[in-house]
């Protein structure tokens, strides 16, 4: 049989309309302190600023705002000591938090919800928390890719195959195959910035949902919690989480880029490929066979992608059936959302630390790369340039390449009386074009992979972060 409290062990902010005390059961079912807590500087900024709007408009004094503030600060102290109490009983950080002001100042600590309610508090200290948290992110997305940006303009000249459909398709060099990793982040940086104009964005004012009859200046309040601006309808404003869902999605994608990314770091640290070596300290070994050294880290990351993308579903899920304005499903909110952030930081991290350390094997991506008749296209386009239509040059390079299968030989190995056979057009400039150094060479444009444009575009990439990253 289910256990009840009485209403003194409760100690409930609400409970004068009950008339009998909240099962135990429910009571653990319904609390959010156990994961809300995280929230508790924002909780007290956010209250620390009600109090001084409140106290500016006359419905405190300037005694009692004092008061308030002290008293969250030394409780702001409390929690960081690890002395503070957490209470499951008192529901969640909120109300933790405004209990044990009121028993250290006492019936003015109960003042301080004056003109608010729980419903725009908790959509408040979300937005703070997740506006301090995407702050974090801006600086690792940045770190991260000012890393890649050194490896690139290193590796700018290092030849290795390109892929697609993981089959050799033609060479690229190391550092352009690194830009396009950063071509991604890039983006995924840019949604972070753009996603943080809407979620800085300030509820407060809203109450439960209404709005209030006290003479609140919410724009003082925006100023002081250094908001953009203020939410503009009460109903919305307890209600949205948008910015919540926009962050997942954003988490989602990051993460789908970073998994990309660990694929093909697991590839390429496999014997079979053994185009770079990770530095032992982001590797483990195997409890049984003494030759291992996994890649952990990309494949965990891989692995903690699908975590992400389930909170972006969830999320997506909670939301998709509730009425205006405020739920009880919204508690639902925090954990996926919580758990998105600590994924991506936590992945963020290892990969700012990852990739700068990471070790080509030059030598072996070199000789990958002049394998699989890499240089094909550039054949064709020889051809093309000697007056001879694509699709005609197309199909001699196709039987230049059936024949290299039948003798195990590359083009670029291939005689010029071999290569003739296939076309009378073909010279001994031919070979300037089947080198490695050629065809990546050849391909000197804005995007191209030729070492010079890779240089470039690395230069060009470090302006634009020095900009934003001082914006």
């Amino acid at each position: 049989m289910s256990k009840t409290m009485t209403d003194k062990q409760q100690n409930k902010l609400w409970g004068g309309r009950f008339s009998e005390s909240t099962d135990q059961f429910v009571q653990e079912f319904t609390a959010s302190v156990n994961f809300d807590q995280r929230m508790y500087r924002q909780d007290i900024f956010g209250s620390q600023a009600h109090a001084t709007m409140l106290a500016e408009v006359g419905v405190l004094t300037e005694e009692e705002r004092d008061a308030i503030i002290n008293g969250l600060a030394e409780i702001q102290k409390e929690i960081e000591a690890g002395e503070f109490q957490w209470s499951v009983a008192l529901e969640d950080v909120h109300m933790n938090i405004e209990a044990r002001l009121t028993d250290k100042i006492g019936i003015t600590g109960k003042k301080l919800h004056t003109g608010r309610s729980r419903n725009d508090q908790v959509a408040t200290d979300i937005r703070l928390w997740l506006r301090d948290e995407m702050l974090i992110m801006e600086e690792q997305y940045l770190y991260l890719m000012q890393g890649l940006l050194n490896l690139a303009e290193r590796e700018a000249a290092t030849i290795m195959p390109g892929f697609t459909h993981l089959q050799t398709a033609q060479p690229v060099t190391f550092g352009h195959h690194l830009l396009a990793w950063f071509e991604m982040l890039k983006r995924d940086r840019e949604r972070l910035l753009d996603a943080k104009k809407r979620v800085n964005r300030m509820p407060l004012g809203a109450a439960a949902l209404a709005g209030t009859t006290y003479p609140i200046n919410r724009q003082r309040t925006c100023e002081l919690l250094g908001f953009d601006g203020v939410c503009e309808n009460s109903l919305d404003a307890v209600s949205d989480r948008d910015f919540a869902i926009e962050f997942c999605a954003l988490a989602a994608l990051s993460m789908t880029h970073l998994s990309r990314i660990s694929e093909e770091l697991v590839l390429w640290t496999s014997a079979q490929f053994n185009f770079i070596n990770l530095p032992d300290r982001f590797c483990t070994g195997s409890s049984i066979m003494p030759q291992k050294k996994n890649p952990d880290v990309p494949e965990l990351v891989r692995g903690k992608t699908g975590r992400v993308n389930g909170h972006l579903i969830s999320l997506l899920t909670l939301m998709k059936s509730q009425p205006l304005a405020y739920n009880k499903d919204n508690q639902e909110d925090k954990e996926p959302l919580y758990d998105a952030v600590d994924t991506l930081k936590g992945s963020l991290r290892a990969f700012g630390d990852m990739i700068p350390a990471l070790e080509p094997n030059r030598e072996v991506m070199r000789e990958a790369a002049r394998r699989g008749f890499a240089t094909a296209t550039d054949l064709a386009d020889y051809l093309v340039r000697k007056g001879i239509a694509f699709r005609d040059s197309h199909e001699i390079v196709g039987k230049a390449v059936a024949y290299g299968v039948e003798k195990k030989k590359d083009l670029s190995d291939m005689s010029l009386s071999e290569l003739k056979q296939f076309s009378d057009q073909i010279e001994d400039d031919v070979f300037d074009v089947l080198t490695l150094e050629g065809s990546v060479s050849a391909r000197n444009h804005i995007g191209g992979t030729a070492p010079d444009q890779v240089r470039a575009a690395v230069a060009r990439a470090r302006e634009a972060l020095d900009n934003t990253g001082n914006a």
